[in-house]
């Protein structure tokens, strides 16, 4: 019998599993198709919400948690993987918000640093730039991962370190007794007991809950975000540049990542060329020269959407022993490691680094009855 099953082998779940085992607890992963799969994979490991100040209080702060430990996080992953997840600060360079004054003050409240650039010093900046008629709002302490190879180091440090992953393993049911979570049985019958079950099973989460209590209701959505990648030069683009709710990410070989879009269309995840069309005329009017280069791909991935954009992390209402970590929305890589870390406090007892009270489903438990 394990201490804890955490289901869902993507960032969360596997970020989750860590914290545990370093915790002192045994830790298995379950995951129906194979791991960092998903929108931990299909993403732009920006390491910051997109507009940080549209966001609800409760999502700064996992972010600035995770912002602060990162570096240190993807240093001892390549000491214990060989993998370089290639933490790169860039910088954000936001052009033309018409709430940038929002970002002016929220910056101010949080002690982040930022630089107004007017259009001519954001081609100082930025030469490569096809927007020359906007201002910039410019985050220079902001940091991407390539979050695929994030993703490898991290499940390789956590087979070194003894927890166990299950690949191809579907969740069938969950096995409670008197209100107390016991295990699970997976789709072909075998059964797995821990006295703690973690659901960090991303855009499926809602779907994996749903009929477990007739009065808790758990409203994570897949929302679907396409994405293209371009064989650029290195050198063509030298920060992360979002325009519009699109954004196009410089990485160290070259490459140029642009996205995203954001779709209500259930558990669809495939591409569409309506979709690419979009994402390649507006990757080309904030780079230009991004107009001659191949693309490399295009791939989407889906998103576990949440109400307001705040994560559920913490126990389920109804039943003991079982505990959510879903609904990151847009912003799974950068408020990975703040969740787990909280999640962990919960469960083994500890002071969290902030409240908990902001991540609760209580609220939520009722929505749907």
């Amino acid at each position: 019998m394990k201490d804890c099953i955490v289901i869902g082998g993507g960032l969360i779940g596997m970020l989750t599993a860590r914290e545990l085992h370093a915790a002192g607890l045994s830790v298995t992963i379950l995951e129906k198709n194979a791991t960092c799969q998903g929108s931990s994979w299909a993403g732009g490991g920006i390491l910051s919400p997109l507009y940080p100040w549209r966001y609800p209080e409760a999502v700064s702060v996992l972010a600035r948690w995770s912002q602060d430990h990162y570096l240190a996080l993807a240093e001892i992953l390549e000491e214990e993987s060989g993998i370089d997840a290639q933490w790169t600060r860039c910088g954000l360079l936001i052009l033309g918000a018409k709430d940038a004054g929002d970002g002016r003050e929220w910056a101010r409240a949080h002690d982040v640093r930022i630089r107004d650039l007017s259009p001519d010093e954001l081609l100082e900046h930025e030469p490569a730039l096809g927007i020359r008629d906007r201002d910039g709002l410019l985050f220079p302490d902001i940091a991407h991962v390539r979050n695929p190879r994030f993703c490898r180091a991290l499940k390789t440090s956590l087979l070194r370190r003894g927890v166990q992953f299950y690949e191809d393993t579907a969740v069938h049911a969950f096995i409670v007794r008197e209100g107390r979570m016991h295990g699970i049985r997976t789709i072909d019958g075998a059964e797995c007991t821990a006295g703690c079950v973690v659901v960090a099973a991303g855009a499926w989460s809602g779907d994996l809950l749903q009929g477990l209590d007739p009065g808790t209701d758990v409203p994570v959505e897949p929302v679907r975000g396409q994405m293209l990648l371009f064989r650029a030069h290195p050198g063509l683009l030298q920060q992360i540049v979002l325009y519009d709710d699109h954004y196009v990410i410089p990485r160290r070989d070259g490459r140029v990542l642009a996205g995203s879009t954001l779709e209500r269309v259930g558990f669809d995840d495939s591409t569409t060329s309506e979709a690419r069309q979009e994402l390649l005329r507006t990757a080309v009017e904030i780079i230009p020269s991004l107009a001659g280069v191949e693309i490399e791909r295009h791939w989407a991935g889906l998103r576990p959407g949440s109400p307001t954009g705040v994560p559920f992390i913490g126990p389920h209402p109804a039943i003991e022993g079982l505990y959510i970590n879903a609904g990151h929305y847009r912003n799974g890589v950068i408020l990975g490691p703040a969740s787990a870390r909280l999640l962990s406090d919960m469960i083994t007892g500890r002071p969290g680094f902030t409240e908990f009270s902001p991540y609760s489903l209580v609220p939520f438990a009722g929505a749907g009855t």
